[in-house]
């Protein structure tokens, strides 16, 4: 077989087309062959191919631009091009295709949509026996499952404008329909044709713009073309979609064990579809297990960004145990952990492990021998086996820090045989592990499918950060800088920042291998979700780093970021003085502001004299990291108050100096509340300000939009599933450029506008490719939002909801009700809310206490993850009055 590709494509000198044609995947990664194409004008470019093609079969492939050895470009390859065998009699196809950058309706290509939302299911071309055919393929991404296109034009064969003899089409690729037509029952050498599409009302819906004019080209016996045809666009709302966000571990059913589990998920589906959302948005659930303790509560420090939590696994799901003593003792354990308000982290787990190792002595054998865990290990033995060795040595040791293990300091992959042969002590020692990750993965994807067949968009949430003691951090230690810890700058949550503990990425070595690590960690969170939220994708762009030896965030610097010499600072007009710029500023006037009566004896304790009224820290003190050591075990409030006052002391510095470049600075973030800022003269502090706006918004967009591109779009690039990122915080404008670039969703939050301008946002401005929702889980929920600061509400009862007179505290049910509406009336594609929010219009089911809604306290780096909703969803599902009230507000939404 011939097969003649055409592509038209502007091309300066030393660049080259090349066709890639998918031959299979290999890890998540397309395996191709390459074509390399031809022109003569530097825009036609073409390729011959011979290939032995079987009718009823397709090729799929997509295109790249090549400079020497290098790909400057790609092509949109979320959906590749197909090209379908279909014709019986054919010998030669020429294909006449355009270039496909990302679409802006990207997002009606994802899982989330065809899947979820849509149900679309794809269609097998009918096999063409014409002499001579042309094909016309053409992307129509808004139709429903249940819409069909058809193809119409003036000649006879596509029924004269007569909608009733109008050609049906297939749907033979994601969002792209095929017909073949006889070339011999067409007339002219022209084409004038125009698509529209069919729904359950039989009504046709026309294509927007003029009639399509499509030459026909000379054709011989057993030619088949194909022509790619641009995107029929239909005048139809755009999708806009309900949901809900709820913690995993927070949901409460009446056959959970204390915690919100995989079986607790579907019946939360079968409570968004009931209520006609259309989205269920959940935290990660990826395994935190470092002390066994209620600190791994936190759901963002995860310790393997594919291994799941053991706590969410369903056991009613399961074989159940033959001790029937057994039985008895877990079931009055679950019962009386159930009935908590609040989940005890430690119990819960230590009992769904013991029961797993009962069941595993019970079941495992005859589990690890069935042909659906052996498919299991194969797809997921890179990074299992790591995984479970990693487990079974933090628990043999005692502790999660591999440093401090008697040996395998790190994974050594010799042992990974061993570890993967059934006959081996190696293998039997962590097979528990295996199995356990086995049922997690098999009951996820078990919700996944229940999801989709309930036309709900499953949405996880990937955190920026990874444990540093994690399993991550001990098998591939050269994608980590250890000698730093991410976190983010002050803001309304945290004066001092915040500090996650995690380790920094090493994207110089990341981008070696094309950030195969986050490829492969966004392709498993494919297999479970349909969308998933990028928790701070401003760490795309930099970092917040914060020296390994500080405990606030105050000292951090963006990473990468463009530091300063001493001549630009200089260059600004502020006269450099390194020590007093660079090193705490510490004098009698700031030592008695911070520590008033206990200033003299922080001066004989902690601190030495250098000159005037000028001290340093004395060395077993001066970094935050020694005091903090140092007060460990003292909780009395002087103690806690000169601890912070140290901890204060040493971080006030103008500027910090460059992890990388000791000759480069940075102005220290938030320092115009500190004391060396105070100390300035007034025309000093003019030059520093201006200085310091340059830097932090200015000076790095251009750069910081560079490094987003470089791994972002692979990222993007990497799964069908619908992109969110949570982009809150302090935002350079180069983010919007490569959200809006990547046709990312954005987050907006009506209390925390991104226009500086103004105190609240405008909903109606909302973009529509965003999530628009109230509160998150790091804030503070509807109820106690409204009551947190009363001048603040004041303003948005009158000008946000213009409403007179005082604003009523609390909030009230019919008011809770219009803000909720207000939000679900916006423009923006999902509109999801908390459980929390969502219950706040209903006082009779809401908490009375709105407190104890609370999920996350970001300014306490040791908050105990526990909240668990107070209803139970059967409750929920059978509270009628509840439920028509969400279904009412969705509907005249238009959601």
């Amino acid at each position: 077989m011939n097969i003649h590709f055409h592509l038209d494509y502007n091309t300066y000198y030393g660049q080259d087309l090349i066709l890639n044609v998918i031959k299979g995947y290999h890890n998540g990664e397309k395996e191709t062959t390459e074509y390399r194409m031809h022109t003569t004008d530097g825009y036609h470019w073409e390729v011959n191919m011979q290939k032995d093609v079987r009718p009823g079969t397709h090729m799929d492939y997509f295109y790249t631009v090549q400079c020497g050895d290098n790909t400057e470009r790609k092509e949109w390859s979320v959906v590749t091009h197909r090209l379908e065998f279909d014709a019986e009699h054919a010998h030669n196809y020429s294909v006449y295709d355009h270039w496909h950058d990302i679409p802006e309706d990207s997002f009606l290509y994802s899982s989330a949509i065809t899947d979820s939302v849509m149900g679309k299911k794809l269609g097998k071309c009918k096999t063409n026996i014409y002499n001579k055919a042309i094909t016309l393929k053409v992307r129509a991404p808004q139709l429903n499952a249940e819409d069909k296109l058809y193809i119409a034009g003036a000649e006879l064969a596509l029924g004269a404008w007569n909608v009733t003899k109008a050609l049906p089409m297939t749907q033979h690729n994601i969002n792209e329909w095929s017909v073949a037509l006889d070339v011999t029952k067409l007339t002219g050498n022209t084409l004038e044709v125009k698509f529209f599409m069919k729904g359950n009302s039989d009504i046709p819906v026309w294509e927007s713009g003029n009639n399509r004019i499509i030459t026909l080209p000379l054709m011989e016996e057993g030619d088949v073309t194909i022509y790619e045809l641009d995107e029929a666009f239909f005048p139809l709302p755009p999708v806009r979609i309900a949901g809900t966000l709820v913690p995993l571990f927070s949901l409460r059913s009446e056959t959970s064990f204390g915690i919100g589990d995989f079986g607790d998920l579907k019946k939360m589906i079968d409570w968004v579809s009931l209520t006609k959302q259309r989205a269920l948005q959940i935290l990660p659930i990826n395994d935190t297990t470092i002390t066994h303790t209620w600190t791994d509560s936190y759901p963002y420090s995860c310790i393997s960004i594919f291994a799941l939590h053991p706590q969410y696994v369903d056991l009613t799901a399961l074989p159940t145990l033959k001790d029937a003593k057994a039985r008895e003792r877990f079931e009055k354990n679950r019962k009386e952990l159930n009935a908590l308000p609040q989940i005890d982290y430690e119990r819960v787990n230590f009992s769904k492990i013991e029961y797993l190792h009962l069941l595993f002595e019970q079941e495992g054998e005859k589990a690890l021998k069935s042909n659906a865990f052996k498919t299991f290990f194969k797809e997921t033995e890179h990074w299992l086996v790591p995984y479970a060795q990693y487990s079974y040595l933090r628990d043999k040791y005692g502790t999660a820090d591999f440093s401090l293990w008697p040996d395998h300091h790190q994974w050594d992959e010799t042992t990974r045989k061993a570890l993967s042969d059934p006959k081996n002590k190696a293998y039997k020692d962590v097979a528990f592990f295996y199995y356990v990750q086995f049922i997690l993965s098999s009951q996820l994807k078990a919700v996944h499918e229940y999801a989709q067949a309930h036309n709900v968009i499953l949405k996880g949430d990937i955190p920026i950060g990874v444990n540093r003691y994690g399993c991550d951090v001990w098998t591939e230690p050269r994608y980590f800088n250890l000698n730093g810890q991410a976190g983010a700058p002050p803001d309304d949550f945290s004066v001092n920042g915040q500090n996650w503990g995690f380790p920094t990425y090493n994207w110089e070595e990341m981008l070696k291998d094309g950030c195969q690590w986050w490829i492969k960690r966004f392709q498993n969170m494919a297999q479970y979700f349909d969308a998933y939220r990028i928790d701070h994708v401003l760490g795309f762009f930099r970092i917040w780093e914060i020296p390994i030896n500080s405990v606030h965030g105050l000292l951090g610097q963006f990473s990468p970021s463009l530091g300063m010499s001493r001549e630009e600072i200089e260059g600004y007009g502020l006269q450099w003085q390194e020590a007093l710029f660079t090193e705490p500023f510490i004098t009698d006037w700031v030592l008695d502001r911070v520590f008033k009566e206990h200033a003299n004896e922080v001066r004989e304790n902690y601190i030495e004299h250098t000159w005037g009224d000028h001290y340093k820290m004395r060395p077993a003190y001066d970094t935050q990291r020694k005091v903090e050591k140092a007060f460990e075990d003292k909780t009395s409030e002087k103690d806690i108050w000169i601890r912070d006052g140290l901890y204060a002391l040493i971080s006030d510095v103008l500027f910090v100096r460059d992890r990388k470049n000791p000759n480069l600075f940075h102005p220290r973030i938030s320092v115009q509340h500190d004391f060396i800022y105070e100390s300035l003269y007034d025309s000093d502090k003019a030059i520093f300000n201006r200085l310091y706006n340059d830097y932090y918004y200015r000076r790095n967009n251009q750069f910081w939009y560079q490094e987003a591109m470089k791994k972002l779009p692979k990222l993007v690039d990497a799964t069908r599933m619908l992109v969110c990122a949570e982009d809150l915080g302090m935002v350079p404008s180069c983010v919007a450029w490569v959200m809006n670039e990547l046709r990312i969703l954005s987050l907006e939050i009506q209390s925390m506008p991104k226009d500086p301008h103004v105190r609240f946002g405008y909903l109606g401005a909302n973009p529509y490719r965003s999530v628009s929702t109230i509160s998150t889980h790091d804030m503070a929920t509807l109820r106690q939002w409204w009551d947190e600061d009363w001048p603040r509400t004041q303003d948005y009862f009158n000008t946000m909801l213009h409403r007179e007179g005082p604003a009523p505290h609390p909030l009230p049910g019919w008011l809770a009700r219009d803000i909720v509406s207000r939000h679900l009336t916006s423009p923006s594609m999902l509109c999801i809310l908390g459980i929390q929010d969502w219950m706040s219009i209903d006082e009779d089911l809401r908490l009375p206490d709105p407190n104890a809604e609370r999920v996350n306290i970001p300014a306490n780096p040791k908050h105990y993850w526990r909240y668990r909703m107070h209803v139970g969803i059967e409750s929920l599902m059978k509270n009628d009055a509840f439920n028509s009230q969400i279904t009412d507000l969705v509907h005249l939404s238009g959601r």
